[in-house]
């Protein structure tokens, strides 16, 4: 029993020294098995370069919204800006506002500024940085620049000449919000509040060492790499979370805008969807007048669509856009009606000076060039005269359908008696009256229309219009 005993227990320790030696061959493969790679973090990098307007809004919500998704450590914003639509501007404060992730606004390179809604949003930035050799500032608003004069010896750091008066409260109004709106953004990230209220009321700006002296801004670097060198170790409230920031070992990934972001950029250069809508305006009135074409009807739909989207993103006068269709329904009026010029002439007025004001903003970017103003007004004005051509040549031709285009026509007579008979016209066999003096075979030229009776003479000079021999006529 007990050999019995040992033999059951010897692969039984066997089996228990092979499992010990298995396991303790994993732990040193364990142990000497190199740790995967951590997958290196990246900041991402967006870049403003131009005015700011709704493709830039869509352009920065995506990025920022990447990086919340991405959890990314940080947010360049890279910006070279000479201003941009209000609107616009208060959208992309509001998504850094609100941004998980913080943002750190860069203006470069040398040269470059962050003017008028760039000063906002840089003062929006949980970090502020610039560039040697660029400036910041003149964040009056644009119309009303006049308020603010420029001085040529204006000092960094000081303000650039007294605030004039608003003309009037409409002024004043847009004046107090301008300065209480860059106040809070100065208040919210501890930043020289005083020197933003300048910036709105007297167009002040400041250089890039002016403005870290100022305390308008916390970073003066060379490149990104310096950028984030200075950016390493700071602390910054994000999300209502305090963060510090580690952006020695970054990478910088760069986003670049979808094509959605370029369409949208593309339609909303007011130049374009002035033409997108023309377009759309003359298809549609080209399929009206030749119902069934297709092609005028369903390219115009769709380019007044897209023109009415961009005008819907842009700030819209809509009495510029009640005169542009009151001047294109003039025009074409023009065509049709006995005006001598009036309608034509006001018409053309009329689409100019809609024109000229369907954009509410002044910012240059975003005006309607007159070089495009005078080619689609040129354009109008030739439709209108190529209109007016069709219809005066399509009113002194002779009608070729219906009852007053029988009347003219010539025709064989079938058979007569006395002052009535039957006469075949235009290839077709109508009852007729006339004088008794007609017979068989005479021709006949029809002067009048009464339901189904034609009134006939007899035609001289020969056959004439729609004149027809039939082989065989037969009597009803």
């Amino acid at each position: 029993m007990v050999a019995r005993a040992r033999i059951k227990a010897e692969p039984r320790a066997k089996r228990g020294i092979v499992a010990a030696l298995a396991m303790l061959v994993f732990a040193l493969f364990g142990i000497s098995a190199p740790a995967p790679a951590q997958e290196q973090r990246s900041a991402i990098v967006l870049e403003v370069d131009g005015a700011i307007g709704p493709a830039t809004a869509d352009y920065l919500a995506q990025g920022l919204a990447r990086a919340a998704e991405a959890d990314a450590p940080l947010v360049i914003l890279r910006m070279d800006t000479p201003g941009g639509l209000d609107t616009s501007m208060r959208d992309i404060i509001r998504d850094i506002v609100r941004s998980p992730v913080p943002v750190a606004t860069y203006v470069s390179p040398s040269g470059a500024r962050a003017a008028s809604a760039g000063a906002y949003i840089l003062y929006a930035s949980h970090v502020a940085a610039m560039a040697p050799g660029t400036n910041v500032g003149a964040a009056t608003p644009v119309q009303l620049g006049s308020m603010a004069p420029a001085q040529d010896d204006a000092r960094d750091g000081e303000p650039a000449g007294e605030a004039a008066a608003p003309a009037n409260a409409s002024e004043a109004k847009a004046v107090n919000d301008a300065v209480a709106y860059i106040r809070s953004l100065a208040e919210l990230r501890g930043r020289n509040a005083d020197w933003a209220e300048a910036a709105v009321r007297t167009a002040d700006s400041l250089s890039a060492n002016a403005a870290l002296e100022a305390g308008v801004i916390e970073i003066v670097a060379e490149d990104l790499d310096d950028l984030l060198a200075q950016l390493d170790g700071r602390s910054v409230s994000a999300g209502g979370v305090e963060r510090t920031l580690e952006t020695s070992e970054l990478a910088l990934t760069r986003v670049e805008p979808t094509w959605r972001t370029e369409l949208l950029a593309a339609i909303t250069d007011p130049n374009i969807a002035l033409i997108l809508m023309m377009i759309g305006v003359y298809g549609l009135m080209f399929e009206f007048m030749n119902p069934g074409a297709l092609y005028p009807g369903t390219i115009g739909a769709i380019c007044l669509l897209v023109g009415l989207y961009a005008l819907a993103a842009l700030p819209v006068n809509y009495a510029g856009i009640a005169l542009i269709l009151l001047g294109i329904a003039f025009m074409t009026a023009e065509a049709f009606a006995p005006s001598f010029g009036a309608l034509g002439i006001g018409g053309l007025v009329a689409f100019v000076l809609g024109t000229t004001i369907v954009i509410d903003s002044d910012v240059p970017q975003f005006q309607i060039g007159w070089p495009v103003i005078a080619g689609v007004a040129a354009f109008s004005v030739g439709t209108t005269v190529l209109i007016a051509r069709l219809a005066v040549t399509s009113h002194r031709r002779h009608v070729t359908s219906g009852r007053e285009g029988l009347i003219g026509m010539v025709g064989t007579v079938v058979d007569w008696n006395g002052e009535r008979g039957h006469v075949f016209v235009n290839g077709e066999r109508w009852r007729a009256t006339g004088v008794d003096t007609i017979e068989a075979d005479d021709a006949v030229r029809v002067t009048g229309v009464r339901n189904l009776t034609l009134d006939v003479e007899p035609a001289t000079g020969g056959e004439h219009r729609g004149m027809v021999r039939p082989a065989q006529l037969t009597e009803e």
